[in-house]
């Protein structure tokens, strides 16, 4: 007779094991999807707003270009000028850029994974 129950027992801690097993299966499933998802929401959104951002900043150079262009009688110049203004925007990002860049990004996608 204890040996019945005894067989019971363990009958029933191995469906309690094999559920908990798939009930944290399940959870790491849907925690996966949920970290994957604000992701990838951020990433469209991020670039999104690069793709506007980078509009605007092209009209608008091609805009100061041609107005510098013509306050100096030579538009190859104005454009020039414009291009060596990025370059040197360009050379201050590069020297700044670990504190700039990595830092938000690494930051946020610490908040996302981390914090839920």
């Amino acid at each position: 007779m204890a040996f019945e129950e005894l067989k019971e027992n363990t009958e029933e801690i191995q469906e309690q094991i094999h559920s908990y097993i798939n009930t944290n299966v399940s959870y790491y499933k849907l925690w996966g999807f949920k970290v994957a998802m604000k992701s990838t929401t951020m990433i469209l959104k991020f670039s999104l707003i690069f793709v506007c951002l980078s509009m605007v900043l092209l009209f608008c150079s091609i805009a100061g270009a041609l107005a510098i262009g013509k306050s100096i009688d030579n538009y190859p110049l104005g454009f020039l000028i414009i291009g060596g203004i990025y370059l040197v925007i360009t050379g201050l990002l590069f020297l700044v850029k670990d504190k700039i860049v990595e830092g938000p990004i690494l930051e946020k996608f610490s908040e996302i994974f981390f914090n839920d």
